[in-house]
């Protein structure tokens, strides 16, 4: 039986780390059955190196934003910047955005901004936009309820809270290897989930899975990811493979009918 191929839909690809063997990369998740990488950037920097990525390698799309971690970056330049890669065919989704009160690398306030504003450029272009949420479940559940743009919440392990809010529109739901720790608990079941709103992602080079954990993390372990959301939720793999790779091309568009 063929596997099912797969989407990993939040890879940090641009990344140093990739560097020395970035073509090896994509040739091992080419034999893994991975059909396509979505390319995330957090900075103006990233999200330029992700466009460019996207553009010399079949198989990538990008994403371009400003991640919370950098949020005191946000500007009108920024913001402006942001505006015209979202133009460009190679990206399909503004992001990585959000919220994380565990680091606070940026103050809160220009967190919540920067999450404001390209919320509010998502809605506006009809791109989707990538949330990075962490230890902010009120502010982020605010800021989701008042949000007219397709969502999709990566690496996801926020309370009931967010759950429900995203749920009240909408939103996906991308789960990455943190599912396969051992120390793995869920607030909300997977098994609760609407299966044509799940996404799997590696979020590489961090948080490989189960049993690549401590190694660097790549598109290809995302398969990995796949198996403990069919295990988790009691279902097949195939199943699982063919949702979540629907998925990902109903939410990210066209762009990702195009394969490594």
């Amino acid at each position: 039986m063929l596997r099912p191929g797969l989407v990993d839909a939040h890879c940090h690809l641009g990344d140093a780390a990739f560097d020395p063997d970035r073509d090896a990369v994509l040739g091992r998740a080419r034999d893994a059955g991975i059909e396509h990488v979505v390319v995330i950037g957090g900075t103006l920097a990233e999200s330029e190196r992700a466009v460019a990525l996207a553009r010399a390698y079949p198989g990538l799309s990008a994403t371009v934003g400003i991640h919370p971690h950098d949020a005191r970056q946000w500007s009108a330049a920024a913001g402006a910047r942001l505006r015209d890669l979202l133009g460009l065919p190679e990206v399909v989704a503004v992001g990585e955005t959000g919220l994380d009160y565990h680091y606070d690398h940026s103050p809160r306030e220009a967190q919540r901004r920067a999450f404001e504003a390209q919320l509010a450029l998502g809605a506006e272009l009809r791109k989707p936009v990538v949330v990075h949420a962490r230890e902010a479940d009120v502010d982020m559940a605010a800021a989701l309820a008042g949000s007219a743009a397709t969502v999709i919440l990566h690496s996801f392990s926020s309370g009931t809270g967010v759950f429900d809010a995203g749920m009240a529109i909408g939103a996906y739901f991308s789960f990455s290897g943190m599912i396969t720790f051992q120390r793995w608990s869920a607030a909300v079941p997977l098994t609760a989930y609407p299966p044509d709103r799940l996404l799997v992602e590696t979020d590489g080079p961090y948080l490989a899975p189960v049993p690549h954990r401590g190694k660097r993390n790549e598109p290809a372990y995302v398969r990995a990811v796949a198996e403990g959301v069919a295990r988790a939720r009691g279902d097949t793999m195939e199943f699982v493979g063919q949702r979540t790779t629907e998925n990902a091309r109903r939410v990210f568009g066209t762009r990702l009918g195009t394969t490594l």
